[in-house]
């Protein structure tokens, strides 16, 4: 890629999140924002306590904002010639199964937050070793309770009640990713490519000599880095020593605590995490991790489902007109969450808090 554009190299970022998705392009090498475009992205509840989204929205809106941002980059005298790498970050958990052979998904991607895999926990529980019923027993090794919030337990249900998903696993042809798997599959898979005329279906790959008869040049644009929304946010926010923590209010309000190369077992209800590896040679660093499931979505509930609001900006003019709560504080309340999984990260790890960073 040429470095001779009026903005330099750039690097593009897609961020693809619960309620919306983005794509940024940014300069290389000062970090400044040289185009942005986001767009909402549907939620559908077919049940309480379900939450779902189409994946083909999903890739819709991610598309859709990759576009918009190039065009704000054309207009302001730059090429997408001058992006020489993209990295995706992403909601995680969510869970999406397709077929491999028509890249087709099988059903709705299930949302982190969706709760319909209570049953399943049940009979998981069940298995335990010992009829301890304990849902810290797979911890040790992943770092994580049994709980509907995590993928696994969404696949499973997928395959124990998803007609579609039981076909495709008997025909070997069921892919189950998270959102991030979904977006860089279709950016392409060779399904797609195989379509356009410029890929060898013999040895999947670009093929130069089509290439070549179409006149179309060969110039890869990498996925050089993939990480989790929260852990993304973390890096982003230069929380890479130990003690250093950061706060992300969005749907809900995660929280990360940097432990550097120790590998915490909490005993209060925390989660282990990896929180980045930077190169498939270097070693992990890991994370304490805690979250507060509503914090923004309390103002979506105010504007979807009392009517209150008209947009969640306008909850800061209505909180300064009114003289008296009544001692209802949501939002405080969130903030008090985070305070406690701040006391509960501290005394787990013993590292002390060095620096908090908040978005």
């Amino acid at each position: 890629m040429s470095e001779s554009g009026k903005f330099g190299p750039l690097v593009g970022a897609i961020d693809e999140g619960t309620s919306s998705a983005r794509f940024i392009i940014f300069k290389v090498n000062s970090s400044e924002v040289v185009a942005f475009h986001q767009k909402e992205l549907e939620q559908q509840f077919p049940q309480e306590g379900w939450v779902e989204q189409d994946p083909y929205a999903i890739l819709e809106v991610v598309t859709t904002c990759i576009e918009k941002a190039v065009e704000k980059l054309v207009e302001k005298g730059g090429s997408p010639k001058d992006i020489i790498a993209v990295g995706v970050t992403n909601q995680r958990e969510t869970t999406i199964v397709w077929d491999r052979c028509t890249g087709k998904p099988l059903h709705n991607a299930i949302v982190w937050l969706d709760m319909r895999t209570s049953s399943t926990i049940d009979k998981l529980l069940d298995t335990v070793p010992n009829k301890t019923r304990n849902k810290n027993y797979l911890k040790p090794l992943c770092g994580l309770p049994l709980s509907p919030y995590f993928s696994a337990v969404k696949l499973r249900w997928l395959c124990d009640n998803i007609d579609a998903v039981k076909i495709a696993m008997k025909k070997n042809s069921c892919c189950f990713g998270t959102v991030d798997t979904w977006i860089i599959w279709n950016l392409t898979d060779v399904t797609n490519a195989s379509r356009t005329m410029l890929m060898n279906i013999e040895t999947l790959t670009w093929d130069p000599l089509l290439m070549k008869f179409f006149e179309v040049p060969k110039s890869d644009v990498p996925i050089s880095g993939c990480l989790g929304d929260q852990q993304a946010a973390l890096v982003g926010q230069m929380c890479l020593q130990k003690g250093q923590a950061k706060a992300t209010y969005g749907t809900g309000c995660f929280v990360l605590y940097n432990t550097g190369d120790v590998r915490v077992n909490s005993s209060r209800g925390l989660l282990t995490t990896v929180a980045y590896q930077l190169g498939s040679e270097a070693p992990p660093v890991y994370a304490l991790e805690g979250s507060v499931a509503v914090a923004g979505a309390a103002l979506g509930w105010l504007k979807d489902n009392i009517g209150l609001l008209e947009s969640a900006k306008d909850s800061q003019a209505l909180a300064e007109k009114a003289t008296d709560n009544g001692s209802v504080a949501s939002l405080e309340a969130v903030c008090y969450q985070v305070r406690d999984i701040l006391d509960a990260m501290n005394e787990d790890c013993g590292i002390p808090l060095q620096l908090l960073k908040v978005s």
